[in-house]
């Protein structure tokens, strides 16, 4: 929830800069308010109940984040506003430059949603896999406080030229920092492979993805031909690539769930970065994408076993176990943060890992 809150925070800023730099003179300081509401229109699709989570989470920057819908909600809003606004429109209130900031205001959003592990279903309807850049962590204060500093001057004294200029700079600054976080995902993983290589080890996918609230540290997943998994974590300060730990995926459960169309889809949403485990004799798939390991975003109960052993497919539930709260509870963030800069700091990659395969706390235990 938390995550969710803050995440808006920084879709309503982005949108509040970009309307308050390209309006502000024409709307004054009611283009920051108009330009953060428009931004967050399109997570208006989390007010949709799906009848499990696993619907939840695949729905969810679906449609409502597709380009093809925004362009033409933009195109809309841009002909109504210049219909209402006809007989009294000020000089450069023009349906063009109308259109196109309310386009960039709501195109950014899933923009900078598909820069982030979840997945951003960009060209909905069709069907490819959700994007999923992974540059920056979904919470990053180094993308938002930029935002939130100069949006918040220029609601204070008001949009004039000095505070346009400065929300520019710091949208410029916001673009340059997402292309760092990308060159440097990309440069993970091109270490990563080069060392892979020179170990003998056959990789499938390789994948990095940001640790919380920086681009510095990065979770490296790795998956073999023969269905292995590999997981390290490396600092863009290494100077050589950080030791890969082989842990559990059990890639063998999923038989359980070969005809279960939510398993289908969820393996498809998040490219089959999928962890199963059996615990208290239910099946429990995992994102492995969010969280660290034993400390994961996602997990879903999705079968069981019957008196006879055999599996029965389940309507999903949320896994109630620690999920990411324990990396935080545990003080293993600290650890991280000291890794960033300390290449010989230990991390327990499998003592973490063992924690996937824990029954949870009785008060967290599903109904």
């Amino acid at each position: 929830m938390e995550q969710a809150i803050l995440d808006s925070i920084t879709q309503a800023v982005l949108g509040a800069a970009l309307q308050g730099t390209l309006l502000g003179r024409l709307q004054g300081r009611r283009a920051l308010a108009y330009g953060a509401a428009l931004a967050t229109v399109p997570d208006l699709d989390v007010v949709i109940q799906y009848a499990d989570p696993v619907s939840q989470m695949t729905y969810h920057r679906g449609f409502s984040h597709s380009i093809f819908v925004l362009t033409g909600l933009a195109l809309l809003l841009a002909w109504g506003v210049g219909w209402l606004t006809r007989r009294r429109r000020p000089e450069g209130y023009s349906w063009p430059r109308l259109f196109i900031a309310f386009w960039l205001v709501l195109v950014t959003h899933p923009l900078l949603d598909a820069f982030t592990v979840y997945g951003t279903q960009l060209f909905w309807p069709l069907t490819s896999t959700p994007l999923s850049w992974a540059a920056v962590f979904i919470i990053d204060p180094i993308y938002t406080l930029p935002l939130l500093a100069t949006v918040g001057y220029a609601a204070w004294r008001g949009t004039g030229t000095g505070a346009r200029r400065a929300m520019a700079v710091a949208l410029i600054f916001g673009t340059a920092y997402l292309a760092f976080g990308l060159g440097a995902r990309m440069t993970v993983e091109r270490r990563f492979e080069q060392a892979l290589h020179a170990q003998g080890i056959a990789s499938s996918q390789v994948r990095a993805v940001p640790v919380a609230f920086n681009s510095l540290l990065w979770r490296v997943l790795v998956k073999t031909p023969e269905g292995g998994y590999y997981e390290g974590i490396a600092s863009l300060f290494d100077r050589q690539p950080a030791p890969l730990q082989s842990l559990p995926r059990h890639p063998e459960l999923a038989e359980a769930l070969r005809d279960a169309p939510l398993h289908q889809r969820l393996r498809w949403f998040t490219d089959d970065w999928l962890r199963y485990d059996v615990i208290d004799g239910a099946l429990i798939v995992t994102d492995l994408r969010m969280g660290l390991p034993g400390s994961y975003n996602f997990r879903f109960a999705m079968a069981h076993r019957d008196a006879l052993g055999q599996w029965r497919v389940d309507t999903p539930s949320r896994w109630r176990d620690m999920g990411a709260r324990s990396m935080f509870d545990g003080g293993d963030l600290g650890l991280l943060w000291r890794r960033i800069f300390d290449p010989t700091v230990h991390l327990p990659l499998q003592a973490w890992a063992a924690r996937a395969q824990a029954s949870p706390p009785a008060s967290q235990a599903i109904p």
